[in-house]
């Protein structure tokens, strides 16, 4: 049965990256977000054909989150080495380059489960995206078949307007009219 997280404490992690540099590796923990939002999405493989398009699309839009105090972090059940080796393939070869931000290996699918987005019997994550607060609080979680690309303007508006603190309707924007409690 499905769980919901949204309005929880994000389930803890501890993974270990593969950095966008293509070079290093390190190792992360939702502890390491504390005091920043963070926009974790999950995906089902490295070297696929509708993951990269998600990637390099947020990748290139890292500005964009970063003037709204916030970090992303990729995660699949593959491990540092595959995702290393992803990032050091050029993009006319199905690769990534360079990233703005690293990618985490869930190898035992233990963080996969625990966000519900586990494909059990195929031991892969569907595309499940989770905007998390600086307090740790889940905020927003969707989840995607894996034949469908997620919008990076979507997810800047969702978090815009969750950082808006105030109600907003369907298609809000920066700058549009919140709604008032009545």
């Amino acid at each position: 049965m499905a769980e919901r997280l949204v309005g929880k404490p994000a389930p803890d992690f501890t993974m270990e990256t593969a950095l966008g540099n293509g070079e290093d590796f390190s190792s992360v923990s939702l502890s390491d977000y504390k005091g920043k939002w963070l926009v974790l999405f999950f995906y089902p493989l490295d070297f696929t054909f509708v993951c990269p398009t998600e990637i390099t699309a947020l990748s290139e839009a890292s500005g964009i989150f970063e003037d709204l105090d916030t970090e992303i972090l990729g995660v699949s059940t593959d491990s540092k080495f595959s995702h290393r080796a992803w990032i050091n393939t050029p993009v006319d070869e199905n690769g990534l380059g360079q990233l703005n931000f690293p990618l985490a290996a869930d190898l035992t699918k233990s963080v996969a489960r625990d966000y519900g987005v586990l494909i059990e019997e195929e031991g892969i994550a569907l595309r499940g995206l989770f905007i998390i607060d600086p307090d740790g609080e889940m905020k927003y979680q969707v989840v995607n078949h894996n034949d469908v690309g997620r919008s990076v303007d979507e997810t800047v508006r969702i978090l815009q307007a969750l950082q808006s603190g105030g109600l907003c309707p369907a298609n809000w924007k920066p700058g549009e009219k919140q709604l008032t409690a009545k």
